[in-house]
């Protein structure tokens, strides 16, 4: 786990970890070996032996993101890697301030466009998922809006909160009980349709077409790891989704359990290489 300990991927993964567990009578040990934006222990798995026995639980936009972030890596984001399986999904909530008097998403874009360059929004810092799904919803919007970077997602919605800024993504558990108490109000939910536990927040993407991201956590192997181990630990992954204690970590966190197949989630992560590099390169981002 290429991320610090009890963070919504960790709390997951080991959710999962624990039912394969069980299932399979065979000990899965979560090392977390946070640093460097998770490039550190992704590096240790690309090196490890292609056998099965290790592997790296981490989230997807940050290891797409990557692939053009940085000026050099110790692995190649697609090449190094097989994918095994998404442990969960959850989307990101766009919200922002209720004295704007936007209530949805085409209110906001109507709001700002008639002051351009005057407002500003909060996300959990530069290159994170959270500045640049902002930023692919300016240049679909065509939007001009000030970034101004947070160390985390709770201070960027905080900055909301606040009055600081007037838009920001957070997590569906660090949102709703702001809009419940009428302080901030949710336009829309990042995923390409509604999510199960926010039903009432329009998917982002009914105002825009094909906007789909979120916080998505992938298991993947070290490259050249046999299609029978890949297949093998994929239907385990599967079998821990339907385990009804899972259900209830994943229920508490809102998470989704994910679906893809190993050759679904390669294409998945192929093509969110390439969209995030399009805003990286669009914003001017580089990591030496």
């Amino acid at each position: 786990m290429p991320w610090p300990p009890a963070g919504v991927s960790d709390i997951l993964t080991r959710a999962v970890m624990n039912a394969m567990g069980e299932s399979t009578g065979q000990q899965f040990v979560v090392e977390n070996r946070p640093g460097a934006g998770g490039t550190l222990g992704l590096a240790a798995v690309a090196k490890s032996p292609a056998d099965g026995y290790t592997l790296v639980s981490t989230d997807v936009p940050s290891h797409a993101i990557s692939a053009t972030l940085y000026a050099k890596l110790p692995y190649e984001v697609l090449n190094d890697f097989e994918p095994v399986a998404i442990i969960a999904g959850s989307p990101m909530v766009l919200v922002t301030r209720p004295d704007l008097n936007a209530r949805t998403v085409a209110d906001f874009i109507k709001t700002v466009k008639a002051s351009p360059g005057k407002m500003s929004y909060g996300s959990s810092g530069n290159g994170s998922i959270t500045h640049l799904a902002v930023e692919r919803f300016k240049q679909m919007t065509g939007i001009d809006l000030v970034h101004v970077p947070y160390k985390g997602t709770v201070p960027a919605v905080a900055s909301v909160l606040s009055g600081d800024t007037v838009l920001a993504f957070g997590t569906i558990p660090g949102v709703v009980p702001h809009a419940k108490a009428g302080k901030l109000v949710m336009l829309g939910a990042s995923f390409g349709k509604r999510f199960s536990q926010i039903p009432e927040v329009p998917a982002i993407a009914e105002t825009l077409p094909g906007f789909d991201m979120g916080f998505y956590t992938a298991l993947l192997a070290p490259a050249r790891t046999p299609k029978e181990i890949i297949d093998k630990l994929a239907a385990e992954v599967a079998k821990a989704h339907a385990q009804p204690k899972t259900r209830e970590i994943f229920a508490a966190s809102a998470a989704e359990p994910g679906s893809m197949t190993p050759a679904q989630l390669k294409a998945y992560l192929a093509s969110e290489a390439k969209s995030w590099g399009e805003v990286v390169r669009s914003v001017g981002l580089k990591v030496d």
